[in-house]
């Protein structure tokens, strides 16, 4: 492993247990009317007192969990459900999605804020201003209404925008002003991106848009590419794992196509990847002594031996076997009768229907046994003396019953003795001209050498294109609507085809000669090509023969050069993009090396489509909404584009917006900086508390006796809440 990877490895933090935090003290508080602000968010609930300098935070997700070992139900809120691991597969948040349905939850992540805070009174006696999703649904209000007004007693409750409120924390009015700023906000949620104009310090919602994606869903999409890639990775990866990874190594590309256009490079992509590190486990193996492994080679040898004697005596067992089989079927033909009546006896008597049949069972043992005595080693034959067998030439008529028995037996016998014999003439014929082979190649290397390596990589050349050949073709296959899956079936249905031979045909002597020619049989290959026949094991052992020649004699042809060197290679920009490390790598395998997917996922804000999301992207929403006003507000929202939520954080954000923003905007219209909030993360719950310490505040908040007149669907108008169902 290089330098430039050991940096680029980080490694998957592991979850640590929470401490026990005493609630507060509530006395500074008691009969006090300091506003309660609430940031009800998606991920996270944050809370705390209006004077509070940064308020209480905790996972805004709850588990209902029966402890096994003391028999207790237990209800777990925030980072304590991470001590109970049965209690993980059971948790759930208020939320689903983008929208408060789960009240439930809602109740017990109130009751642990209040509980937090140290609040022990029988309600809540202060003024709260609770945050609420950008056009929320009024079903969802009504019932937060009637949890924090008959619940809780509040006297008082005001919803806002939590994006509104974070733009007015970093563009907060001086002592004695009113609220004027004008802007642009783009605001990053868990389940969705929202776009709000802001004029004059007010909030335009009628113009406002939102697309449903968000921080969860590019967990998810993260997740999803993660698998697809690692489809078999030894660790299972969670979803707060891929949210670690998107948090900490995704980022905005402000041109995605130059950005891939650029890791087509292998090198360049190695040093854009960051390698993900997993816990593993290292096996624990089991060393052995010198004699022991020396004990278990031999007994390996011993049996290894065994075998290959076992597999050699059956090999000869069976060519003995066809041998005979092969001379006797020899025989009968030679033998044939003048008499067809009682040749055709015979021949049935033997089991064959009909002279045919026996000539092509002869010509396959011919075949076999022509193949088998090429498998055996070589070497010299041991000299065998010939037997006597002194009934052959004696007549029948000399002989007794157990005579004739012992003649029939003799000339089976004569008959594999002399089939062995024509099998050593072959055999010893073979090795001849293989010699003399081996001595024209010797001459030809000696005397021209570089026509020789040519000639040889000419026919590997010409083997590896048949052994290409045919694997494109099996592929091929595997499509059915290929050329060549159309040709199978054309083959098959005209065998399958139903074509007898008229009476006048078969009177003129018309027949079916489908296998008179040895290539009338490809057809079978042809509808199996799956199944290794024949020739191909021939020019594997072809391939291999030639290849050890040229590794032997030419210095230029390297084991690299070799099929089997070149069908294991692999491209090296997949190598790039998903290294493969060796088999026994246990640390390696569970590495995830993380390159294009570090841009792809926050390409997905711009672009949902990539991820299956049927809505528009954040360019087409931005350009929608400026086309909405004049040139002069235009002019106003693009000077102050604003940031918030946590992906707001991603590098790259602000120089993508810039440019997506640039183009849909006039040359001479001045765009300023991208800005950022200070604190993305808290920046709403902090302009919320300085909003709440306004006189302001006071009067846009619903009371009780209003809540009770008008229902808990209405609020009233102001410049950071919703404006559905106002009054």
């Amino acid at each position: 492993m290089d330098e430039a990877e050991t940096s680029n490895i980080f490694y998957v933090p592991t979850s640590s247990l929470p401490s026990i935090t005493p609630p507060d003290s509530y006395d500074p508080f008691r009969s006090q009317p300091v506003p309660l602000i609430i940031d009800n968010g998606s991920s996270n609930l944050r809370f705390g007192f209006s004077t509070f300098a940064s308020p209480h935070s905790s996972s805004n997700v709850i588990a209902k969990y029966k402890e096994r070992k003391f028999n207790q139900s237990l209800l777990l809120f925030g980072d304590a459900i991470d001590t109970e691991s049965g209690a993980k597969s059971q948790g759930k948040t208020p939320w689903e999605g983008d929208v408060l349905l789960n009240f439930d939850a809602m109740e017990n992540a109130l009751d642990y804020a209040f509980v937090r805070l140290g609040i022990d009174a029988e309600g809540i006696e202060h003024p709260v201003l609770m945050t609420e999703r950008l056009c929320s649904p009024l079903h969802s209000r009504a019932l937060t209404s009637e949890l924090m007004f008959e619940q809780y007693s509040v006297p008082s409750l005001t919803y806002c925008v939590d994006s509104v409120m974070s733009f007015y924390h970093n563009n907060k009015p001086t002592s004695g002003s009113t609220f004027g700023a004008d802007g642009l906000v783009v605001s990053f949620n868990t389940a969705s991106t929202s776009v709000i104009p802001i004029l004059n310090g007010k909030g335009v919602l009628s113009h406002a848009k939102r697309i449903p994606w968000g921080t969860q869903q590019s967990t998810e999409y993260l997740l999803k590419l993660i698998q697809l890639k690692y489809s078999s990775f030894p660790t299972r990866v969670t979803s707060a794992q891929a949210s670690w990874m998107l948090h900490n190594f995704c980022s905005f590309a402000t041109d995605y196509p130059a950005v891939l256009r650029s890791l087509k490079i292998p090198a360049d992509m190695r040093a854009a990847e960051r390698i993900i590190q997993f816990p593993f486990a290292i096996p624990v193996v089991e060393e052995k002594t010198e004699e022991e492994l020396t004990r278990i080679a031999e007994k390996r040898k011993e049996q290894g031996k065994k075998l290959q004697e076992l597999a050699a005596k059956s090999r000869m067992e069976k060519l003995a076997k066809k041998e005979n089989d092969l001379q006797y079927l020899t025989n009968l033909k030679e033998g044939k009768s003048e008499n067809k009546r009682e040749w055709t006896h015979n021949l049935q008597v033997e089991g064959f229907d009909d002279e045919a049949a026996l000539d092509e069972t002869i010509k396959k043992l011919e075949v076999d046994v022509k193949r088998a005595r090429k498998k055996d080693p070589d070497g010299q034959d041991d000299v065998i003396e010939e037997p006597s067998f002194p009934l052959i030439d004696v007549p029948d008529a000399d002989l007794d019953e157990e005579g004739i028995k012992e003649k029939k037996k003799q000339k089976l016998m004569k008959a594999g003795f002399d089939a062995r014999a024509r099998a050593r003439r072959e055999k010893e014929k073979e090795r001849e001209e293989k010699e003399a082979e081996e001595r024209r190649e010797e001459e030809e290397r000696e005397n021209n050498f570089d026509d020789w390596a040519a000639r040889l990589r000419r026919e590997q050349e010409a083997i590896m294109n048949k052994i290409k050949e045919r694997g494109r073709r099996k592929a091929a296959l595997s499509d059915r609507k290929s050329a060549a899956a159309q040709a199978r079936m054309k083959n098959i249905a005209s065998l399958a085809a139903d074509e007898r031979v008229s009476k006048k045909k078969r009177k003129a002597g018309a027949e079916d000669m489908f296998g008179a020619d040895d290539e009338d049989w490809q057809i079978y290959r042809k509808l199996n090509a799956a199944a290794v026949s024949s020739d191909e094991e021939e020019e594997f052992n072809q391939l291999r023969i030639i290849e050890s020649k040229l590794l032997m004699h030419d210095p230029t042809f390297t084991a690299q050069h070799t099929h089997a060197s070149i069908t294991s290679q692999r491209s090296a920009l997949i190598s790039a993009f998903r290294p493969q490390y060796e088999e026994g790598d246990i640390e390696g395998s569970a590495r995830i090396h993380l390159n294009t997917e570090r841009w792809r996922v926050c390409e997905t804000y711009f672009s949902p489509g990539m991820a299956g999301v049927d809505s528009a992207g954040l360019g087409e929403v931005l350009q929608s909404i400026l086309a909405r006003f004049s040139e002069a507000e235009k002019a106003r929202l693009v000077k102050n584009v604003f940031i918030t939520g946590g992906p707001s954080q991603f590098p790259g954000l602000p120089e993508r917006l810039h440019g997506t923003l640039r183009p849909i905007l006039p040359p001479e219209m001045h765009l300023g900086d991208i800005v950022r909030a200070a604190d993305p993360s808290l920046d709403a719950w902090k302009g919320m508390a300085s909003f709440a310490n306004t006189d302001e505040f006071h009067q846009v908040g619903v009371t009780a006796e209003e809540y009770q007149e008008w229902g808990g669907e209405r609020i009233k108008r102001w410049w950071g809440g919703n404006c559905n169902s106002v009054v």
